[in-house]
């Protein structure tokens, strides 16, 4: 036993001694992506961090611990450090959330970055891996919520608690669609975490888009040119400080863009813990990451508030059926795809209404509605499916009611659930479509 195992041996009865005593380490090795500490591995655990400057200005992450080092991430790409250095333990990261966070814009770490000066501390900290609340004990979501997005209010409604993915490949409208999303009414407020966004983009998300939904959102960002553990710390920091809001019985909404950065963040931090590469790169942990993340959001305990999750997921080559897309699409109460030939068309939000689905549609219809619904759904799938034989030519009215119905109905339905940000919030889907269907009155 050397002296560190002895002093840790004396110290543990003792545990209002821990904090005169600070455990340190040797920096052993400098990679690109990771350090290699040694003296610390009998102190540490996988998710605490280490100070690897004096005052505990740059941190990074234990990833992989073995008897002789531990291996460390660092939050920030550039730190001058090298071998022999001496670093600290600092424990699991925690941060401290507060409802004057609103309106403000901060980076994974909760430092703010929007020059409106320090941030608040909040009363309780917490750590960004919280569990979720226990599966007995929390609440149902069964109260619809109006989105003002039409197509989404038909035909996908959302209840409060919800958790629904916006999947699509590059450059279809993801973005446009959470930004209409994100300036719904019927929030208390709203958490965003912009992950691996473009620079340039930030401020015109939240200038433009956000419009006066702005004073009631917290942002959390971590640009694409950030480091991975500030790419996979960000959501998670965004969970925690929804989490706080939900806790004091608000109701938020948490909008994540994209969880498939946070998955390729994941990705590049258990490669360099040394994981293998089992589905197109991906290591096992970023599968067993995603659930743990995505479960955090919905309704908490009774009682308390809600969070409603609407999660980004950019599917890669458009392959719906790709790794993290699939584990996605089966964690979440719903998803909507976004379809690159919808939006070739210009016709916006690009929703495939066929191949989009809500799980707790059936608490925000009424029976009629439902039955409607599924009638639109019908003649949307014979108008489509016979799209080849009209361009033919090879249509002619009346050989099929059913089809003539769907070639009347369907391009107008079409028009009706079209909108863009410009567009006024619709305050009642279901009689904006009925007023659309029937044409204009005399």
């Amino acid at each position: 036993m050397n002296a560190l195992e002895r002093l840790a041996q004396a110290l543990a009865p003792h545990p209002q001694l821990r904090s005169f005593v600070r455990a340190s380490g040797l920096v052993t090795e400098v990679t690109p992506t990771h350090f290699r500490i040694a003296g610390l591995s009998h102190f540490l655990k996988l998710g605490e961090c280490i100070a690897l400057s004096e005052g505990g200005q740059a941190i990074g992450e234990v990833i992989r611990i073995d008897p002789a080092a531990a291996t460390v991430k660092p939050y920030a790409d550039l730190i001058e450090i090298g071998p022999g250095t001496r670093v600290h333990r600092l424990g699991p990261l925690a941060i401290a959330p507060d409802a004057s966070w609103k309106g403000r814009v901060i980076d994974a770490l909760c430092r703010p970055i929007d020059e409106g000066g320090p941030l608040a501390a909040g009363t309780v900290e917490r750590t960004v891996d919280a569990p979720p609340p226990p599966a007995i004990r929390r609440a149902r979501a069964k109260e619809p919520v109006a989105t003002g997005v039409r197509v989404l209010d038909l035909f996908t409604p959302i209840c409060k608690g919800q958790r629904l993915g916006i999947f699509a490949g590059s450059g279809i409208g993801k973005s446009t669609l959470l930004s209409m999303l994100a300036r719904a009414q019927t929030f208390d407020s709203v958490v965003i975490a912009l992950v691996g966004e473009r620079g340039r983009e930030v401020r015109e998300f939240l200038e433009e888009s956000l419009g006066p939904a702005r004073q009631r959102t917290v942002a959390v960002v971590a640009t694409g040119d950030e480091s991975a553990m500030m790419r996979r710390l960000a959501p998670r920091t965004a969970m925690s400080i929804a989490e706080c809001l939900r806790d004091a019985g608000e109701s938020v909404l948490l909008i994540v863009d994209s969880i498939t950065r946070y998955a390729h963040a994941a990705r590049e931090v258990a490669l360099a813990a040394g994981e293998p590469a089992v589905a197109r790169g991906y290591a096992p942990s970023v599968f067993g990451d995603l659930p743990r993340l995505l479960e955090r959001a919905g309704p908490g305990e009774d009682g308390s508030g809600t969070i409603t999750g609407i999660f980004a997921v950019l599917v890669d080559g458009d392959d719906h059926n790709e790794p993290v897309s699939d584990a996605i699409r089966g964690t979440l109460d719903g998803h909507v795809v976004l379809s690159r030939a919808i939006a070739d068309q210009g016709r916006y939000p690009a929703v495939d209404l066929l191949g989009s689905l809500s799980r707790l549609a059936r608490h925000a219809w009424s029976a009629d509605q439902r039955i409607l619904v599924g009638r639109l759904r019908t003649m949307v799938a014979r108008y489509e499916d016979s799209r080849d034989l009209r361009l033919m030519g090879a249509y002619h009215p009346g050989a099929d009611a059913e089809l003539d119905q769907a070639v009347a109905l369907v391009p107008a339905l079409y028009q009706a659930i079209a909108q863009d940000p410009s567009s006024p919030p619709s305050r009642d889907a279901f009689r904006e479509l009925a007023d659309a269907l029937q044409g204009p009155r005399p």
